[in-house]
């Protein structure tokens, strides 16, 4: 039984067309991948639908019946839900009080939580997203809050569910977690729409495949009857391979932590942390979210001094601590959420470009900002590093993720540093994005760059680096050679066990 159908929808934003003619439809219990490059036009379509925005041209059917454009309450009496990639919960109120906004009359003289309470512990139980309705949002991990998201529209009776991006925050354990509850639900009759760019969660989660390129739909497919070297190929319009690490000859000790303690900043405390970084190389820190990686790359990054132990600059304590002495002595970061520290939304993209290096003197004079060198640097990036749909004047929250990830490590590695702290740097991204950026890593790193890679991507890790520690509990492992870890290792040191990595020849146990 067909439930929804998309026909000929055209999306335009000035002289941008983000959709074109593009037409789709979903059958009940179906779940469909829409796929395709970051800025494809797949969240427009998808807003579109849920009545975000308005269409240009073209009409969107739930259940044979019209829905009128821009009118997402319209949509969701339909029984359309949505969770977009960034969470729309207030953190200061429960997870019942969340679920609740918005579903009662204002005129209503009491509100009825007992029942919805009722109701949501059987949607909970029902569809195995267990969660704490008395709990506060704030206190909740990111895998929790996707549950809630998902719960509040399941309580608004959604019969058709859009998931943005929906494991762009979680661990991999969370994300196998959320597809086994996604397969659950449709096998119950639900009918379900994800957009990714992550070809292993697409062939593992869905039934069929729509590819998006440039705004417009180049290809659908019957996830039996393809792969993950055809759908990359499909979504960026060429063959994707990414880069190979070839082995380097490290130079000199950059940065050195010795005995580091750093308790209660970014995320979880550094206990005795101990690593060496050299020029020319790449150390790979790996390990489930929430560990303490959060924390290092702040301290690393002069976001915080740690409270105990030191932090050595090519053998030296630092004079100062702090973010721009960090970018004085070279250190350059992309950080982990790109949206809350790595850009300022509704500043042009010209301004974000030179944010952190606005006293330098190409961007600056007599504490006068050069605004001609500024947007002259902001276009060479935006050049070379292929960030679509940006325009030098334009605010940076326009941007798609993977693009604002372009425009940022565009940003850190034209000022050449000397040490690059990329914290989650392909996170979000499409598989050409990602090979690009890895292309950039390793570029930085055959420079003479020390690169600290902080990931949570076992597969990026054992690909760029030339050294591995695992953190676990605020603390890093020994560190050991890439040539000498496989996937079962590095999995027995994420989980603690490090007794095999200090028996490995050329383990480095600082």
């Amino acid at each position: 039984m067909r439930v929804l159908e998309l026909q000929s929808i055209t999306k335009r934003f000035g002289a941008v067309t983000a959709n074109e003619d593009v037409s789709l439809h979903l059958d009940k219990g179906e779940i469909i991948a829409l796929l395709g490059e970051n800025g494809a036009g797949k969240t427009t379509l998808m807003s579109i639908l849920f009545g975000h925005y308005t269409a240009d041209a073209g009409t969107v059917r739930v259940e044979g019946a019209e829905l009128p454009p821009g009118k997402p309450r319209a949509a969701i009496r339909a029984g359309v839900g949505m969770v977009h990639q960034h969470f729309a919960l207030a953190p200061n109120l429960t997870v019942l009080e969340n679920v609740m906004t918005g579903t009662e009359s204002l005129w209503k003289l009491r509100s009825d939580r007992a029942g919805a309470r009722r109701k949501l512990a059987d949607l909970s139980a029902k569809f195995g997203l267990k969660v704490d309705p008395d709990a506060r949002v704030s206190e909740l991990s990111v895998g929790e809050c996707q549950r809630v998201e998902i719960l509040k529209a399941l309580y608004n009776d959604a019969r058709i569910l859009i998931l943005d991006e929906p494991t762009a925050v979680l661990t991999a354990q969370e994300a196998e977690g959320l597809f086994a509850t996604l397969r659950e639900m449709a096998a119950k009759g639900l009918s379900l729409i994800f957009i990714s760019h992550k070809l292993h969660e697409v062939m593992s989660a869905s039934d069929r495949v729509v590819v998006l390129r440039g705004g417009r739909v180049v290809a659908e497919r019957r996830t039996p009857e393809t792969s993950k070297e055809e759908l990359a190929e499909l979504m960026v319009g060429r063959a994707v391979q990414r880069p190979e690490r070839v082995p380097g000859r490290p130079g000199a000790v950059l940065l050195e932590g010795v005995d580091l303690t750093l308790g209660g900043k970014g995320g979880a405390s550094l206990k005795g942390v101990n690593f060496r970084l050299h020029a020319g190389e790449t150390l790979g820190i790996i390990g489930v979210s929430g560990n303490g990686q959060t924390t290092l790359a702040g301290l690393v990054s002069g976001l915080y001094p740690p409270d105990g132990g030191a932090l050595l600059l090519r053998g030296h304590r630092p004079a100062r601590h702090d973010v721009p002495h960090a970018i004085a002595a070279g250190i350059g970061r992309i950080p982990e959420d790109r949206n809350a520290e790595g850009a300022i939304g509704d500043m042009a993209t010209w301004e974000n470009v030179v944010l952190e290096r606005i006293w330098d003197p190409e961007f600056s004079s007599r504490g006068i900002v050069r605004r001609g060198a500024a947007k002259q640097a902001t276009q060479e990036i935006i050049r070379d590093h292929d960030v679509r749909g940006a325009s030098v004047d334009g605010r940076i929250r326009l941007l798609s993720g993977g693009n604002m990830q372009k425009l940022i490590l565009g940003r850190v590695l034209r000022a050449g540093p000397e040490i690059l702290v990329a914290a989650q740097p392909s996170r979000g991204l499409d598989e050409g994005a990602i090979a690009g950026v890895h292309e950039r890593l390793l570029e930085a790193r055959g420079k003479g760059a020390g690169v600290l890679l902080i990931s949570e991507d076992l597969d990026e890790v054992m690909a760029l680096s030339d050294r591995v520690q695992a953190i676990v509990g605020g603390k890093l492992s020994p560190a050991i050679p890439v040539e000498a870890a496989d996937a079962r290792l590095l999995g027995l040191m994420m989980a603690g066990d490090w007794s095999v990595a200090k028996e490995i020849e050329g383990a480095d146990a600082v």
